[in-house]
C-alpha cells in the first residue's frame, strides 16, 4: 500500500506555491493597491474590466451555487467591441491566491496578443478562494464541490454561464479555453473532463494531474520511472507534499478544507477527481481534447511526477498531451510564466479558425483595432446587469 500521498489537495499545496513562492513581479498575493487598475489597463492595449470589490466599489457578481458574492475579472483583446465574437479563455488561480492574482499576469497575454504570437481572448478569471480572500487556513477551493462549499457549480454554472451570455465569444467548444495554474491547473483537467461539452482545449501549467502519484515504494517526491510506480490509498493530514527549504507543506492544509479536520479524506471522493483516473472514468478519447500541460524539473510538490505518468496513462489510451519541461524550474509564477512562449505557439494555431474577421495572423486590422473597448465603468447594454441584492438574479 502506497503512503499517504498529495491528493488535489496536495495540488493544493501547489498552488500554495504557485502563489506564495513566486516573484513580487508577477504576483499579488492580495496587497494590491485597491486604485491600481487604472494604471494596470494604461499599459494594455486591451482592457480589464472590474466585477469585484477590489477598486472603487462593488460590482461582484451574484453566485446562486455559493449564496455569495463573488468577483471575476474579464480581460477584453484589443478590438473587442461587444460585436464581432472572440475565443474565450477561462483562466483558474492558484491556491492560497483570488481573482487578484490574475491582474499580475494579464500583462503576458496581453504583450503576446499585442505582438502577434498569442491568440486574441477573452479572458474570464475569477475568484476560486474559499474565503474570498487568501487565508492561510481555508487556502483552497480545488474548485469541486466539497464541504469548502459548492465551487464545481459555481464556476461552471454561475461564472462560466455568465460569461457566455454578457460577452461577446464564440460558442463553439473548439473556441473555449480552460486553464489555470497549479491548483488551477488541476482545477481546469477536473472540469474539463467533467464538461466536456464546454471546452475543447486544456491547459495546466505545473498542474497535479495524478493526485494518488507515488513509486512503486510508496515515496512521494522519488524521481518519475514509468517501470516504477505505486498508487495513494491512504491520506495521512501529517504527510508533507510540498519542500521550499526549510518550509515544508502537509498535506492538512490542503484536505481540511475540503473534508473537514475530523471526518478523513475520502479515497472514493480523491480517486474520481484524479485527472489521471478520470482518463478512464471518463472515457477520454483519442482526439476529444487538445491538452497542454507544463511542468518544472525542480517542482517543489513533484509535480513533474504527476505531469509524466497522467501523459504515459494518456499515450497508452491513443491521447496525446502536449508536454512542456521548464528545465531548472520551481513552483513559482516567475518560473510558470515560462512556458508561455511554447503556450503560444500551441494554441494558436487552434484557434486560428474562430477569431474574428479582420483579425489576420493575429493582428487585427487598424479599423477593428480602432473601434472603442469597454472600460469597467460604463456598463454596455450587451453585459447583463449586475444583481442588486443576494438572490436577486440567478446567474444561470
Amino acid at each position: 500500500m502506497c503512503r499517504p500521498r498529495l491528493s488535489h489537495w496536495a495540488i493544493a499545496a501547489l498552488a500554495v506555491a504557485f502563489s506564495a513562492a513566486s516573484a513580487p513581479a508577477h504576483l499579488d498575493l492580495g496587497l494590491l493597491h485597491t486604485h491600481r487598475l487604472d494604471r494596470t489597463n494604461a499599459k494594455l492595449a486591451g482592457r480589464v474590466l472590474d466585477y469585484t470589490n477590489n477598486h472603487d466599489g462593488d460590482r461582484r457578481i451574484w453566485s446562486p451555487a455559493l449564496q455569495q458574492w463573488r468577483g471575476v475579472y474579464v480581460y477584453l483583446p484589443p478590438g473587442y467591441d461587444g460585436t464581432a465574437k472572440f475565443p474565450v479563455m477561462l483562466w483558474l488561480h492558484g491556491v492560497n491566491q483570488t481573482e487578484r492574482n490574475f491582474l499580475g499576469i494579464v500583462d503576458h497575454f496581453d504583450e503576446g496578443i499585442r505582438a502577434g504570437t498569442f491568440p486574441p481572448v477573452v479572458i474570464v478569471a475569477p475568484d476560486g478562494s474559499v474565503r474570498n480572500r487568501v487565508s492561510l487556513v481555508t487556502i483552497g477551493s480545488w474548485y469541486m464541490n466539497s464541504k469548502a462549499g459548492a465551487f464545481e457549480d459555481y464556476v461552471i454554472r454561475d461564472v462560466w454561464g455568465w460569461a457566455l451570455r454578457c460577452f461577446a465569444v464564440r460558442p463553439e467548444r473548439e473556441a473555449h479555453v480552460i486553464a489555470g495554474a497549479s491548483m488551477g491547473g488541476y482545477g481546469a483537467y477536473n472540469l474539463a473532463f467533467k464538461h466536456r461539452e464546454q471546452f475543447g482545449h486544456v491547459v495546466g501549467i505545473m498542474p497535479a494531474l495524478d493526485t494518488q502519484y507515488c513509486d512503486c515504494h510508496g515515496r512521494y517526491f522519488a524521481d518519475y520511472d514509468p517501470n516504477c510506480v505505486g498508487r495513494r490509498t491512504e491520506f495521512r493530514r501529517s504527510q508533507v507534499v510540498g519542500r521550499f527549504g526549510p518550509i515544508l507543506v502537509r498535506q492538512r492544509r490542503l484536505l481540511d478544507p475540503l473534508f473537514g479536520r475530523f471526518g478523513g479524506a475520502d479515497l472514493d471522493v480523491i480517486r474520481t477527481n484524479n485527472p489521471t483516473e478520470m482518463l478512464g472514468l471518463y472515457d477520454i478519447r483519442p482526439g476529444e481534447f487538445n491538452l497542454f500541460a507544463a511542468y518544472p524539473t525542480e517542482d517543489e510538490f513533484n509535480v513533474s511526477a504527476h505531469v509524466q505518468h497522467f501523459a504515459d496513462v494518456a499515450a497508452r489510451r491513443g491521447v496525446h498531451v502536449h508536454v512542456v519541461r521548464i528545465e531548472g524550474g520551481h513552483h513559482t509564477v516567475r518560473d510558470g510564466v515560462r512556458s508561455f512562449p511554447a503556450l503560444s505557439a500551441w494554441l494558436t494555431p487552434l484557434l486560428a479558425p474562430y477569431v474574428p474577421n479582420g483579425c489576420v495572423v493575429y493582428r487585427c486590422s487598424p479599423e477593428l483595432r480602432a473601434r472603442p473597448l469597454t472600460t469597467g465603468v460604463v456598463r454596455p447594454s450587451y453585459l447583463a446587469p449586475l444583481p442588486a441584492a443576494p438572490g436577486t438574479l440567478a446567474l444561470r
